[in-house]
């Protein structure tokens, strides 16, 4: 069939005007999409904006009001590597735990190195130092190169509060100010462990005073100051003179005890674990045989005291101070009051180890008193004046170990962006 002209007209305008509808359609089609140019989200359409995509509008320039500044500020992340499932786990404190430790000094870099060769010889690894901690110190340059010692050297550390001043205007500024300090440190592993001060039933280490509600009360406002801050802190009491009978300058230990918790009841139930100082007496000579407050278990008397008195079972016990005292010394003394040479100082305190504190499961950590003392109470030195170790340093050194695996915490350094 011939198509005239009219009809060539009328099928060429037809398609024009379908042409037309589809290209109008698939514009609009078009605006409704999304497309993504430089990164960013644009959104092209005639509807309404929904108001996350809207963009306020600038604010008016103030004169008046200070310019905002932006810069870089670092920051520390953590990340904490958990122990793995064993049967060697200690129960009470969640991971395989090797108890040797031994008492050191901040102050001297090399006790670090030291305790690493005494603690983690034999198959041992992640041991224990006790270090004590001024209040006041904020020296940030010495206790970040110990921490840093401490993760190389694979040392958990057990930092010991001492010289709190007890003038109610500087008492909780001192408790805050140093919780603050120990806080920003990179602690080797996740739990921080903390004793709160130090044989606070003898006069001379409570500012020449003896008042269990007021070390209640310190004790209470530490707890709550440093769990906080960070809930990985682990508060321990400050251990206690368990051989001190009341008299001149001292209280004995379960009346203090007692007048603490009716300062403060429960008090003992708020705490993470039990500090424990106990010497073979008399004279720090005695045979590591003994039982009661005045021998080397000592904290078995204390933790029956916490059963019967306030109903406190199972806190996992830290020995924080220990050890018997030899009669060398690297002063002019010789005639020293203690009569045991450092050969028996040696088989005692491997004796102790092995037969007492290490199959105790209710012990965490032991770190005797102390790697190096000056005269006249090097008597209780694990090395001489020239760090050459004593007969009990090459002892405990000996001894079979365990490797331990806490949660170590590693730390990441970044920087964020802070406006103000």
């Amino acid at each position: 069939m011939k198509l005239s002209k009219f009809h060539i007209v009328i099928i060429a305008l037809s398609f024009s005007i379908l042409a037309g509808f589809i290209i109008t359609d698939l514009l609009k089609f078009r605006k409704i999409t999304k497309s993504i140019i430089n990164n960013q989200e644009v959104i092209n359409t005639d509807r309404p904006v929904p108001p996350e995509y809207q963009i306020p509008p600038a604010p008016e320039f103030d004169p008046n009001k200070p310019e905002i500044v932006c810069r870089y500020l670092p920051v520390v992340e953590e990340e904490i590597q958990e122990s793995n499932d064993s049967s060697k786990i200690q129960k009470n404190i969640g991971y395989e735990n090797n108890k040797v430790g031994i008492y050191i000094y901040a102050e001297v870099e090399d006790f670090a190195d030291l305790a690493n060769e005494l603690v983690n010889s034999n198959g041992g690894d992640w041991g224990y130092v006790l270090v004590p901690y001024n209040v006041k110190d904020y020296d940030d340059g010495k206790w970040n190169t110990l921490f840093e010692n401490l993760s190389k050297n694979h040392l958990i550390p057990i930092i010991q509060l001492w010289d709190l001043d007890l003038d109610e205007d500087k008492r909780d500024k001192e408790i805050i100010s140093s919780a603050k300090f120990l806080n920003i440190l990179e602690w080797p592993i996740k739990n921080r462990y903390i004793s709160a001060y130090n044989e606070v039933n003898d006069k001379r280490f409570w500012k020449g005073n003896i008042n269990p509600k007021e070390y209640a009360e310190v004790l209470d406002k530490t707890i709550s100051t440093f769990k906080d801050l960070n809930e990985n802190f682990f508060i321990m009491n400050g251990a206690f003179n368990a051989s001190a009978r009341t008299g001149p300058g001292y209280l004995d230990e379960e009346t203090f005890l007692i007048r603490m918790n009716d300062a403060v009841p429960g008090i003992f139930k708020r705490l993470d674990g039990w500090a424990s100082h106990h010497y073979p007496q008399p004279n720090f000579s005695a045979s590591p045989n003994g039982y009661g407050r005045d021998s080397i278990r000592a904290y078995e008397w204390e933790l029956d005291i916490l059963r019967r008195r306030f109903n406190v079972t199972n806190l996992p016990v830290f020995i924080t101070e220990t050890g018997w005292a030899h009669k060398e010394t690297d002063g002019n003394d010789s005639s020293s009051q203690y009569k045991l040479d450092k050969y028996k100082v040696a088989d005692n305190i491997k004796y102790a180890f092995e037969k007492v504190w290490l199959p105790d499961d209710r012990i965490v950590a032991i770190t005797p008193f102390t790697i190096k003392y000056d005269p006249p109470y090097d008597h209780f030195s694990w090395v001489t004046a020239n760090n050459n170790p004593y007969p009990q340093f090459e002892a405990v050194k000996s001894i079979e170990k365990i490797k331990g695996k806490p949660q170590i915490v590693k730390y990441y350094k970044s920087k964020e962006v802070v406006c103000e």
